[in-house]
């Protein structure tokens, strides 16, 4: 019988990179979505609302990594109904699955709840390690907070448990490279803000290589930082993808105008002007080697 992997919400950027992967090595992979139960291209998909208890929950039975990737995309406005929906969606997935995890014979090995890089305060000197990172109160971190709290506060003395601190993810097709990329080659590949924040990324095939790898460390629980050791900030890494992309000139965009923008696009500025000053301490204690650490590099393989 093939191993058996569970990815609840793998119906995004991260969790198709991730379906996509473990079918290819022979898993059989069952994503868990709000969308119609369906077969796709060998990828089983089994309905489930996110928060409460069905069918679903014997599909856990006998899996060998149970991925939880569920939650509100964070790119919206932060009005009182969205806050209330980005909260909610995390902390009441990661609860079910807790649930459902002690209702069943046989659980997971490991289970891997996202989290966010986020949880970390703005910080343009301090490097933010797993050991001795600054966690504030405002509204993303609060929400990183409790989604962290409700995954290690379940009871599952069978499994395995890991915060994935995900940093910015770049990948080809989707999330936050497009998007800048559509930008640059407009002429408004500048940098934003003061360009000073720092810029906290890690290359897809790094991020499934972090899974792999934290998925055959039986000795590593906890909270990991998802990011690769480059400590850039936001006006490097605008300047590499305007190389990477031939685009001799981008046109900055200062805080006001970032201010703006987000209003007219219906996201929040800081999604791009917080400084995430983050360091994969444990990664690298533990000896994982990234393959893309040069951003320059990074952006040539996506391109």
């Amino acid at each position: 019988m093939k191993n058996k992997i569970i990815i609840a919400g793998g119906s995004g950027f991260i969790g198709k990179a991730l379906s996509s992967h473990y079918k290819n090595n022979g898993y059989l992979v069952i994503v868990l979505t709000r969308s119609e139960s369906k077969l796709i291209d060998g990828i089983r998909y089994e309905h489930w609302d996110g928060k409460t208890l069905g069918k679903w929950k014997e599909l856990l039975n006998g899996a060998t990594l149970l991925i939880n990737l569920t939650g509100k995309s964070v790119d919206c406005r932060y009005t009182d109904k969205n806050k209330e929906l980005i909260l909610s969606s995390r902390v009441d997935a990661t609860n079910v699955l807790g649930k459902a995890i002690n209702q069943i014979e046989n659980p997971p090995k490991v289970w891997f709840n996202a989290s966010t890089a986020t949880i970390y305060d703005y910080s343009l000197t301090k490097a933010m390690t797993e050991e001795d990172g600054d966690i504030g109160s405002d509204f993303s971190m609060s929400v990183a907070k409790a989604w962290e709290e409700a995954f290690f506060n379940s009871h599952t003395p069978k499994t395995r448990k890991i915060a994935l601190r995900i940093s910015l993810v770049l990948g080809k097709g989707e999330g936050v490279l497009p998007v800048l990329t559509k930008l640059s080659k407009l002429g408004l590949g500048g940098y934003h803000g003061n360009g000073r924040q720092k810029f906290a990324w890690i290359h897809i095939n790094d991020l499934i290589r972090v899974v792999d790898f934290l998925k055959e460390q039986d000795h590593i629980d906890g909270s990991i930082n998802c990011t690769s050791s480059s400590k850039i900030d936001n006006k490097q890494f605008m300047k590499s993808l305007r190389k990477s992309l031939g685009v001799s000139f981008g046109i900055p965009a200062p805080t006001f105008a970032i201010e703006i923008g987000s209003f007219i696009m219906r996201t929040e500025p800081e999604l791009i002007l917080k400084s995430r000053f983050v360091q994969p301490k444990r990664l690298l204690d533990d000896g994982f080697q990234f393959k893309f650490t040069n951003i320059d590099k990074a952006l040539t393989d996506l391109r």
